[in-house]
C-alpha cells in the first residue's frame, strides 16, 4: 500500500480502505485552535447552565422551551457556526459544526432539534437556494430569528424517500404550486416557521423539493407524537391541503429534490455520529461518578474488574468514533478548501467536499449510534436497579439514545450504501479497488511472510495489523464481487459483514493515528491512556471483523476456495496479545481518577 504523498489532491473517501495514512495527515481535537475552544467551553456552558436545567420540564411535555433555547442559541452564534458571514453566520469551519454537534449531543431531546434547524432545516437552501432565497431565509435561520424543519418522510415512504406520494401541481396563472400530501415524523414541526416540503410535479419520476412558510393557508399539523425517547423535542404530522406555494420558492431544479435529500442526509449522518459522542461522554462521566459512590461488599463498585471492564470499553468505543469524526470531517475541511481554490463556488464546493466523503459518514452514522446504544445500555447496568428509576440519568439517555439507529437512514440501510458506494467507486474508476483486491487474493495461495515489525518502530504491530485487516477487506469483498456479480446487490448478508470490517478499520485506524500523533507531540509516557485504549480497541475491532469475515466467507464459498479463504483470514487476523484485562483495568482507573471521561477539550 502506498503512502499518501499529497492529502490535499490526492485523498479521496473511501481510499483509507487501500492506503495508509500517516498520522500527520489526520485531524485530532486537541488541534482546535484556541478561539475555537473558547467557542467550544462557551458552547458547554450554555449546555450545562441554560439546557440541562430545562430537560425534565421539556421531557414532560414543555417541548415548546426547545424553541426558546434555540434562539437563545441563535443569539451567541451556535446556530450559524459554518454559515458565511453575509448569511449571518460565523463562517467557521465544518469540523467546527461538528464539535458543536458533540457538545451538543448530550442534551438527549434538544440535540435533535438542534441538529434539524442547524443541519436539514437550513441547509438545503443555503447550498441549493438562489440569492434571494439564501438571503431571506438563511440569514434569518442563522439567527433563530426563524426555525427549520424538513419534511420527506411519509407513512409509505420511510428508506425508500423517492417513493413519496405528496403531489405538486402547478396554478392555471402559473404563479403557485399547489401541494397536497401528508408527511410525518418531522422534527421541529410544531414551531418551525420555514418548511423545506418534498413533492412530485404531475407525474414526475423523481421529488422535487420546495420551501414554505409555516403561515401558508392549508398547513396543519397532528398533535405532538409520543415517543419512546426524545420526548421533549417536537416530533408531528403536517398536512397540506391545496397549499399555494409561490413559484420562486422551487428550491434548485424540478426533479432534483432526491438530489437535494441525499446530499444533506450524508451531513446529517456525519452530524448524528459526531453527536453520539458527545452523548456517550455525558453517560460515562455521569457513570464513573456513581459507581465511585456506590458501595457494595464494602468497597465502591468502581473498584470491581467487571464494572472496570463495563467503563473501559465504553470509553475505548467512543474514543474510537470521537477520532473518526474528526478525521473525516477535517478531510472534508480539506477537499472543500482544495476546491474553493481550483475556482469552484463555495456552496458547490461544500456539497462536494461532503459527497466526497459520504462513505465515512455513514460509517460515522453507524459507529457512533452503535456505540451510543452500547454506553447507555452499560450506563445503566453500572446503575443498577437505579438505572431502571427516572430519578435516575440512565433511563432517559436509554430511551433518547435508541433513535439514532433509525434515523439519518437506518444503520442497515447505511450498512447497504457504503459497501455500495465502495463498489460503484470502483467500477468508474474513482477508487482503485481491484488491484489490490487482486494482490490480497493471490498472496493467499503464497507462502506468508515470517517477518516481524521493526520493534523500534512506534505501534509497529499494530500499524501491521491494521495492513492486514483491509487485506481481509480486500480479499472478501474483491472475491464477493467476482463470484456475486450483480446478485451481491441483493445478498444482505454478506454485504453487512463486509460493511460492519470496513466500519471497524475506519475506527481502529482512526484511533491509532490519533493517539499516534499525540504521542509525537506529548512522549509516551504522557499519552499511556491513549496507548492502552487505542491497542484495547483495535483487539475487539479485531474480534468483530473476524466474525464478520467467517461469517461471509461460509455464505459464499465452499471446498477448497473457503479452505483457502479463511486460512487468509486466520493469516491476517491474527494479532500479538497484550494482556486486555490489565489494558482495560488501565483505562478504567484513569477515567476512576479523573471522575468523568477524561480526554474531552471542554
Amino acid at each position: 500500500m502506498a503512502t499518501v504523498e499529497d492529502k490535499k489532491e490526492s485523498i479521496q473517501g473511501g481510499e483509507f480502505l487501500i492506503r495508509e495514512t500517516d498520522s500527520s495527515d489526520v485531524f485530532i481535537p486537541g488541534e482546535f485552535t484556541d478561539e475555537e475552544k473558547m467557542m467550544a467551553e462557551a458552547a458547554w456552558d450554555f449546555v450545562e447552565h441554560v439546557i440541562h436545567p430545562l430537560e425534565t420540564r421539556m421531557e414532560n411535555g414543555e417541548w415548546q422551551l426547545g424553541a426558546e433555547i434555540l434562539k437563545k442559541a441563535g443569539e451567541l452564534g451556535l446556530l450559524g457556526i459554518s454559515i458565511p458571514e453575509a448569511y449571518g453566520g460565523l463562517g467557521m469551519s465544518f469540523n467546527m459544526s461538528m464539535l458543536m454537534a458533540e457538545i451538543t449531543g448530550g442534551t438527549g431531546s434538544f440535540s435533535t432539534t438542534y441538529g434539524a434547524h442547524t443541519g436539514i432545516g437550513t441547509l438545503p437552501i443555503l447550498f441549493y437556494g438562489t440569492e434571494a432565497q439564501k438571503t431571506k431565509y438563511v440569514s434569518k435561520l442563522a439567527t433563530g430569528e426563524w426555525i427549520g424543519c424538513y419534511c420527506l418522510t411519509e407513512p409509505d415512504a420511510g428508506s425508500d424517500a423517492n417513493s413519496g406520494k405528496t403531489a405538486a401541481k402547478l396554478s392555471d396563472d402559473g404563479k403557485h404550486y399547489i401541494i397536497n400530501g401528508q408527511k410525518m415524523w418531522i422534527s421541529n414541526a410544531g414551531y418551525a416557521d420555514v418548511l423545506i416540503v418534498f413533492a412530485k410535479i404531475d407525474d414526475d419520476k423523481n421529488l422535487t423539493a420546495f420551501i414554505l412558510e409555516k403561515d401558508y393557508e392549508g398547513i396543519t399539523m397532528n398533535e405532538e407524537e409520543e415517543k419512546l425517547g426524545i420526548k421533549g423535542s417536537s416530533t408531528r404530522q403536517v398536512f397540506f391541503n391545496d397549499v399555494k406555494v409561490p413559484v420562486e420558492n422551487m428550491l434548485y431544479e424540478r426533479q432534483k429534490g432526491f438530489k437535494i435529500a441525499v446530499n444533506i442526509l450524508n451531513i446529517g449522518r456525519i452530524k448524528l455520529g459526531v453527536a453520539a459522542v458527545g452523548g456517550g461522554k455525558l453517560v460515562i462521566s455521569k457513570a464513573i461518578q456513581y459507581a465511585k459512590e456506590r458501595k457494595q461488599f464494602g468497597n465502591p463498585i468502581s473498584s470491581y474488574g467487571a464494572i472496570k471492564t463495563k467503563l473501559a470499553k465504553m470509553i475505548a468505543s467512543t474514543y474510537a468514533s470521537e477520532s473518526l469524526n474528526y478525521r473525516a470531517g477535517h478531510n472534508i475541511d480539506e477537499k472543500i478548501e482544495s476546491l474553493i481554490e481550483n475556482g469552484m463556488e463555495e456552496s458547490e464546493a461544500k456539497l462536494k467536499g461532503i459527497e466526497q466523503f459520504a462513505i465515512e459518514a455513514s460509517i460515522s452514522k453507524v459507529h457512533g449510534s452503535e456505540v451510543i446504544d452500547y454506553v447507555v445500555d452499560e450506563g445503566l447496568q453500572i446503575y443498577g436497579g437505579m438505572g431502571f428509576s427516572k430519578d435516575a440519568p440512565m433511563e432517559r439517555a436509554y430511551r433518547d439514545a435508541r433513535i439514532a439507529r433509525i434515523y439519518e437512514g437506518t444503520n442497515e440501510i447505511n450498512r447497504m450504501l457504503m459497501v455500495d458506494m465502495v463498489f460503484k467507486r470502483a467500477m468508474k474508476g474513482e477508487l482503485a479497488f481491484m488491484e489490490p483486491a487482486m494482490a490480497a487474493g493471490k498472496e493467499l495461495t503464497q507462502v506468508p511472510s515470517f517477518a516481524t515489525p521493526d520493534a523500534d518502530v512506534f505501534f509497529g504491530k499494530e500499524k501491521e495489523l491494521i495492513k492486514n485487516l483491509k487485506k481481509v477487506f480486500l480479499m472478501i469483498g474483491g472475491k464477493a464481487a467476482q463470484s456475486l456479480g450483480m446478485d451481491l446487490a441483493s445478498e444482505q448478508e454478506i454485504l453487512m459483514n463486509i460493511a460492519d470490517i470496513m466500519i471497524e478499520i475506519y475506527a481502529a485506524e482512526s484511533a491509532l493515528l490519533r493517539t499516534e500523533k499525540l504521542v509525537g507531540v506529548r512522549g509516551e509516557e504522557a499519552c499511556k491512556p491513549y496507548i492502552d485504549m487505542t491497542k484495547a480497541y483495535l483487539f475487539d475491532a479485531t474480534e468483530k471483523i473476524t466474525t464478520a469475515g467467517r461469517e461471509a466467507i461460509i455464505s459464499f464459498t465452499k471446498g477448497d476456495e473457503q479452505k483457502v479463504m479463511l486460512m487468509g483470514l486466520k493469516r491476517w487476523t491474527k494479532m500479538e496479545y497484550d494482556n486486555i484485562k490489565e489494558l482495560r483495568r488501565s483505562i478504567a482507573e484513569h477515567a476512576v481518577e479523573a471522575g468523568k471521561y477524561p480526554f474531552s477539550i471542554y
